[in-house]
């Protein structure tokens, strides 16, 4: 055992947040609290102060607040951190002789008890704070020890012992000699409001066409950014913009051979024309993209792009650099496989190979690339194929040079394996919504993401549809499926976005029966689409996305909370932000209406006393009177699948009801 000062009597432990022993960072934005508890003790009946500290990583001055005791032993503090960047935070406690003091004093003084002694001791601790203060504080201190040793009646001296100005000056000016400090600092990430409240947009730019027939362009997509912008979204994410290769090329619904004129999968990635470094002929040209980046900035848009490791056999790495590939027995490049499906049109990357330093600096150097165009926000593909150490250090590396910059995992695997790469350093990570259909299976699924420790490092992005998902519910649903999935999407989670305009437009065709796969996937055909349809979901979507911005309720997940209904094909929750308070009720069956009571809480709705409240339903415009507890809902998935409600005022009497209409 490694002895240290003995006299450290104070015990710090079970801090939260702390993750993995502090091995990782806790996230959060600008401006949003960093909330901290710990078990602070020591032995006897000596009373003790707690403190947390903070200060940005490269930064050499602590910033300080004190932590206020709970019960147990146990206490909490909160930080607000003003940039973003790396933290660190660290716990600090301490036995408080002068508290300790002031309350046994106050206790035998209530006895009655002969206060001589008592008052000689507070007055030494007063003169010791008087040494470590300094100017009028110093003088005022010495002047109080001299009242407390001197000879004035004793309940003077103790109403002077006992005051509040006084306490004020000791808390001031501690005595923190023998403070114990946790035994670590514990690291914070600090990003920008865009990590925690963001809404996607997904494009094939070579889809973007405005005639059918032609491979489109950044120009073309250009030409969209004005209606995604009033669809209210505020990112737009490319599929893959680089050359694709020509070898092994899929066809049409994936087909192993290609028909002349097949365009290939975006992600197999690569050509005579270039790599990851360039952009694919027929799309454009750096300035093609520039404006692209300009326009989306201009629109109150962001523009990200795809980050795909892997290549062609066309690559230009398969030439320059084949020690970063794996060979085979017969000596060919082993092609990606996800048995029994084979994509022979892409080669993975070897990390393993003796060369991954080299590799490793390539990689970066193509993220660095596509940041000096101005572009700040990477959607990741399959970053679970590739080492955790690899994206640890990548993404530190990047943001070393621009914080601003956010990462979004696409990793639909094992959760332990998507919880690491958010440790990692991913600010948002996909998530398995796409999947979740029932009410037992949503109040789990967002409960563990917003409830327990994982909020603390994984920010989910929910997404309906992806190029690579078509859901069996999107497949059966019709309309009202992709209404519903829609709000649930964009309420359930502050991050969302939709593969576009497969969704506005109700794409529903799978490949086949049983498949995901979407029937003429745009992943190895150009489509085009025709935005004018009649049934086109964008006017909800627009309206959704509005509803989303006026209400910071919905700008975060932490105060996810659902509620009871009497009929499971009824989904209530709601969030909170201040005065801000939305409440959610979702048919999930989108062949039936369905109805029932939704058991709101007196709290959640923001008056204990029980008055009723006027709830403004913003989908329809419509209003509602609720009281606490049980209220009445009927929804048709034909007409309305779904009810968002604010909660707007009490009401001070029923008959005033009409008023507020």
């Amino acid at each position: 055992m490694k002895l240290e000062d003995g006299r450290r009597r104070v015990v710090i432990s079970e801090v939260s947040p702390e993750i993995n022993g502090g091995r990782y960072a806790i996230k959060r934005v600008v401006g949003e609290s960093v909330v901290v508890e710990a078990t602070a003790f020591a032995d006897g009946h000596d009373l003790v102060r707690a403190a947390v500290s903070w200060r940005r990583a490269d930064v050499a001055e602590w910033n300080e607040a004190p932590m206020s005791p709970l019960a147990q032993d146990r206490w909490r503090g909160e930080f607000v951190p003003e940039t973003i960047g790396r933290y660190v935070y660290r716990l600090q406690a301490w036995v408080d002789r002068f508290h300790s003091w002031r309350r046994d004093l106050r206790a035998r003084a209530q006895a009655g008890q002969d206060l001589t002694v008592d008052l000689s001791i507070g007055a030494e601790l007063v003169r010791e704070a008087g040494r470590r203060a300094s100017g009028v504080d110093a003088d005022q201190l010495q002047s109080i020890a001299d009242l407390l040793a001197g000879a004035r009646p004793p309940a003077e001296r103790v109403e002077t012992a006992l005051g509040p100005a006084l306490l004020a000056l000791m808390d001031r000016y501690p005595d923190r000699s023998l403070q114990s400090d946790y035994e670590r600092e514990l690291p914070l990430t600090v990003d920008r409001l865009k990590a925690r409240f963001s809404a996607w947009y997904e494009l094939f730019p070579r889809s973007c066409a405005a005639e059918p027939g032609r491979h489109g362009t950044l120009a073309d997509c250009l030409r969209r950014v004005p209606e995604i912008a009033r669809m209210g979204f505020d990112v737009l994410y490319l599929s893959p913009i680089h050359p694709i290769g020509e070898s092994y090329r899929k066809g049409g619904n994936n087909h192993v051979e290609a028909a002349p004129g097949d365009p290939g999968s975006p992600w197999a990635i690569g050509a005579a024309s270039g790599g990851h470094k360039a952009i694919h002929p027929q799309l454009g040209t750096l300035d093609d993209l520039h404006q692209l980046v300009e326009a989306t900035r201009n629109h109150g848009l962001e523009l990200a792009l795809d980050v795909a490791f892997q290549c062609s056999p066309d690559h230009p790495y398969v030439q320059q650099h084949p020690q970063w590939f794996r060979r085979r027995p017969d000596g060919s490049i082993q092609y990606a496989e996800n048995p029994p499906k084979k994509y022979q049109d892409i080669y993975p990357l070897d990390f393993e190979t003796e060369n991954w330093r080299e590799l490793w600096q390539e990689l970066k150097s193509v993220v660095q690339f596509w940041s000096e165009q101005g572009v700040r926000i990477f959607r990741v593909d399959n970053p679970h194929t590739k080492p955790f150490a690899f994206w640890e250090w990548l993404i530190d590396e990047i943001k070393r040079e621009h914080p601003e910059t956010l990462f979004l995992s696409e990793a639909f695997t094992r959760p332990h394996v998507m919880y690491e790469l958010a440790k990692r350093g991913f600010t948002q990570s996909y998530t398995y919504f796409t999947w979740r259909n029932t009410k037992w299976e949503l109040t789990n699924y967002f409960s563990e993401l917003t409830q327990s420790e994982i909020r603390e490092f994984f920010r989910a992005n929910a997404w309906p549809n992806t190029p690579d998902i078509l859901p069996e519910n999107l497949q059966t649903g019709g309309r009202p499926a992709f209404v519903t999935r829609l709000l649930l999407a964009a309420t359930l989670c502050a991050n969302y976005g939709i593969y576009g305009p497969a969704f506005e437009l109700c794409e529903s065709r799978p490949r086949e029966p049983g498949s995901e796969e979407y029937l003429d996937s745009e992943k190895y055909e150009i489509r085009h689409w025709n935005l004018a349809q009649s049934d086109s979901l964008a006017d909800l979507i627009a309206r959704v996305n509005r509803i989303r911005r006026e209400n910071p309720a919905l700008h975060s997940d932490a105060s996810l909370q659902f509620h009871e209904t009497t009929n499971d094909q009824l989904l209530c929750y709601s969030k909170q932000a201040g005065g801000n308070t939305v409440v959610v009720v979702v048919n999930l069956d989108p062949d039936h209406v369905h109805s029932g009571w939704v058991d709101i809480p007196a709290e959640r709705l923001g008056d204990p006393s029980g008055r009723p409240c006027q709830v403004h339903e913003l989908l329809s415009d419509a209003r509602f009177l609720w009281r606490p507890g049980r209220n009445y809902v009927e929804l048709n998935p034909k007409f309305a699948p779904a009810h968002v409600f604010r909660v707007r005022q009490w009401i001070r009497s029923e008959h005033d009801f009409e008023y507020y209409l």
